[in-house]
């Protein structure tokens, strides 16, 4: 797959995504999953392999450069990706709600002008959240001549450095969701401050924090009700349903690996390769009702399936030049990210009542 002269994507059928997507794991992301883990930023060359092989338009449609993947293969490449690097995959999925966002915008001027890029991965982005989510909304939007001033914060934005805008969503008094492309830099009206995490540190998340923030009309993507994001979101939570499946897929790859050359692990090795494959069908056939209790038991499965290897391979799993403890705080990680009041509900009543795992 290589970019051509015109600046867009030669087609790409599902199963050669799925294959470049599986030579990127292998070949460059499993292989420094371990440098990346203790490292400040992820290499540029790690992103760049992702951009050359066209992943950064997945979700694109073709006719901006991008690959037009269904749903279907945006979460296979999504779990093929997390089980080499998921701090790699970290920052690059955020980058496709700002793809989305603007393949469906009406503001045909801002979708000219960096859609095409964004789909080939020449321009990258990230995605602010604070005006969203569910409850109160922690970053705020006001109507202001010729645009809206933004005041507040956006917690876990994934990417800076890295990244060259945000997709950013504040919310008004009247409760609709303001969606602006923001350049990612720091001012006098925007900060931006680190925040160490257990695991995927290298994909520097940051808290911003907007103090008088003017977004020109011309940056904003839309407008919607809140109401009607939540909605929309709810039939969005399948892709981060892989980062869980692509933690517990290595966790058993390795666990076979032991299983190998100890026979007497083979008793754990192959129910956890079962059970993966049972929590991916429930995510692929859950509905928005169903997809929060598929959401929880995908995160627990990689929870106990991380646990399980660390257990098999010893003590040699606690040090930190091993992946048993990198999957592990993976798996933690994982427990809260991308997650909802429903599937926080889940989450807690199956670890405590009914056992992780079951």
């Amino acid at each position: 797959m290589a970019v051509v002269a015109s600046g867009t994507m030669s087609p790409m059928t599902p199963a050669e995504a799925l294959s470049w997507a599986t030579q990127v794991a292998e070949e460059i992301l499993f292989p420094a999953a371990i440098s990346v883990d203790s490292a400040d930023r992820i290499p540029a060359e790690q992103l760049d392999a992702l951009a050359n092989a066209g992943l950064y338009g997945l979700a694109g449609p073709t006719a901006a450069g991008g690959l037009g993947a269904d749903g279907a293969t945006l979460a296979s490449v999504i779990e093929i990706m997390a089980s080499g690097c998921l701090a790699t995959t970290f920052v690059w999925l955020q980058h496709h709600s700002a793809v989305r966002a603007l393949a469906t915008s009406e503001n045909a001027v801002l979708r000219d002008q960096f859609l095409n890029s964004l789909c080939l991965g020449v321009y990258r982005a990230g995605i602010a959240l604070g005006g969203a989510r569910p409850g109160p909304p922690s970053l705020r939007a006001r109507t202001a001549p010729g645009g809206f001033v933004l005041d507040g914060v956006a917690p876990w934005v994934t990417g800076w450095d890295m990244i060259d805008v945000i997709q950013t969503l504040a919310r008004d008094d009247a409760g609709n969701v303001v969606a602006a492309l923001l350049p990612a830099q720091v001012g006098g009206t925007l900060a931006a401050t680190r925040l160490p995490l257990v695991a995927v540190n290298a994909s520097r998340t940051v808290e911003l924090t907007f103090a008088g923030h003017y977004v020109p009309a011309e940056l904003v993507t839309g407008v919607m009700p809140h109401a009607e994001w939540l909605a929309r979101d709810a039939s969005r939570l399948r892709p981060n349903g892989s980062l869980s499946l692509g933690v517990g897929s290595r966790c058993c790859r390795i666990l076979a690996q032991l299983a190998d050359q100890d026979n007497r692990l083979a008793g754990a090795a192959r129910p956890l390769a079962v059970e993966l494959a049972a929590h991916r069908a429930a995510l692929d056939h859950a509905d928005a009702d169903a997809m929060p209790a598929a959401r929880a038991a995908a995160s627990a499965f990689a929870f106990q399936a991380a646990g399980v290897l660390v257990a098999a391979a010893g003590s040699q799993a606690i040090r930190t030049d091993e992946h048993p403890q990198r999957l592990a705080r993976e798996a933690l990680f994982l427990l809260v990210f991308g997650s909802r009041p429903a599937i926080k509900e889940q989450l807690t009543t199956r670890l405590t009542a009914r056992g992780v795992g079951n």
